[in-house]
């Protein structure tokens, strides 16, 4: 289907018009436009629910949507995997999985992206033991820059580990099979606290809590702490917090928050004995320049490592820290002001947030970064899959 439509992302930001977009409704179709595509030297990029900050999915030739492609279509109770469609959001799949008593083991604070776009770009939750949410694939379906469909699966650890989180630039992703864990009712709660009790406390935090996470306030300095545990666990609420909120559910009920307003953002991650003294600076910094135009939060989270070449949290327990700005407000400054802070500390940049790292400095900071190049050369050496923001940070 060929059309002229506007796109643009969830905070406006990016806006683009493609020449055509393409809505397959099952791997054949799109197999037929990547065949397509390599008959007439056209590149494609595939969306997803379009919460990325940065061009990804920017393209003036076919742009894919997997927006058909969704629901379950496998489940192995035996193993708790099931097989998942791309184009499934993380809300809907919390939905089809309690049906079978399962779930995913963690989610981000935002359930409106599509399992593709999620994986693609490391998004993750908060938890000193979880992964992100690419940890959960054990396998998936690729169609490559030829046209060929490779299965992919745990018995080829390189070409898993490369496509867990891929940007996109290996192929386009049909289906994925993932481990889920059984269904439980989880308890989150809300304190407010001083920002210096959050930080005296905050190994006892991390390691206490199956979940935990902390917003900071720049305008009143104090801290927001999150935890979320299993119902039947009763861990304690800390003495030093003030309660302000209580849900019980499932985690894909109690961990998304909705939101109306709309913000920029950046976001990196780092070694995790390096977050306090990176939270600090970023802290002291902000107090001191910006506080009087920024008011939205910093977000402090943690993850557990994992062996995925382009992942974020490759082979170090990381932790993130977010800084965000309304929408509508100049945010550039702000960020150019605060990323060398991240960048002193190791970080690398969430891949859907802001950041102004181009190949030259994403190389040195993944171990695996030759082999998955190598990869994207064998699977799609015309470049099909790429855009020029892709070009650039992956130095093509």
């Amino acid at each position: 289907m060929k059309m002229k439509k506007k796109w643009q992302n969830w905070s406006g930001s990016i806006r683009f018009t493609p020449r055509e977009i393409e809505k397959p409704r099952d791997e054949e179709g799109v197999r037929q436009v990547i065949l397509r595509a390599k008959m007439e030297g056209k590149q494609i990029r595939v969306v997803g629910a379009g919460h990325s900050s940065v061009p990804l999915v920017v393209t003036d030739n076919i742009f894919m949507s997997l927006e058909e492609l969704k629901g379950m279509v496998d489940h192995n109770p035996s193993h708790n995997r099931v097989v998942m469609l791309p184009g499934t959001d993380i809300k809907e799949t919390g939905k089809l999985l309690i049906k079978h008593k399962l779930s995913m083991h963690n989610t981000g604070d935002v359930d409106k992206q599509f399992l593709g776009g999620a994986f693609a770009t490391g998004t993750h939750g908060s938890g000193r033991k979880l992964q992100n949410l690419a940890g959960m694939i054990t396998g998936c379906r690729l169609v490559d820059g030829h046209g060929k469909i490779h299965d992919i699966d745990e018995n080829d650890p390189l070409k898993l580990n490369a496509a867990k989180i891929s940007l996109g630039a290996l192929g386009i992703i049909t289906q994925f099979t993932l481990q889920t864990v059984p269904a439980d009712k989880f308890i989150r709660q809300e304190f407010w606290s001083r920002t210096e009790a959050c930080l005296e406390n905050l190994d006892k935090l991390i390691e206490g809590n199956t979940m935990f996470d902390f917003y900071w306030y720049p305008r009143n300095d104090l801290v927001k702490l999150r935890i979320c545990n299993r119902a039947e666990d009763k861990v304690q609420r800390p003495a030093y917090g003030v309660p302000a909120k209580e849900q019980e559910g499932w985690l894909y009920q109690i961990l998304p928050q909705e939101r109306d307003l709309k913000f920029e953002e950046m976001e990196y991650l780092l070694p995790l004995e390096s977050g306090p003294d990176c939270f600090q600076e970023i802290r002291k910094r902000i107090k001191e320049k910006h506080r009087h135009y920024v008011g939205w939060r910093i977000l402090y989270r943690t993850i557990a490592a994992d062996e995925v070449f382009l992942s974020p949290s490759f082979s170090q327990d990381s932790v993130s820290i977010s800084i965000l700005q309304n929408n509508e407000l100049e945010y550039q400054s702000y960020f150019d002001d605060i990323e060398p802070i991240f960048r002193a500390y190791g970080g690398r940049p969430h891949w859907a947030k802001k950041h102004s790292l181009t190949a030259e400095g994403l190389r040195c900071l993944y171990p695996k970064w030759e082999q998955f190049m190598q990869l994207r050369r064998e699977l799609d050496p015309e470049g099909i899959f790429l855009n020029d923001y892709l070009k650039q940070i992956l130095d093509v």
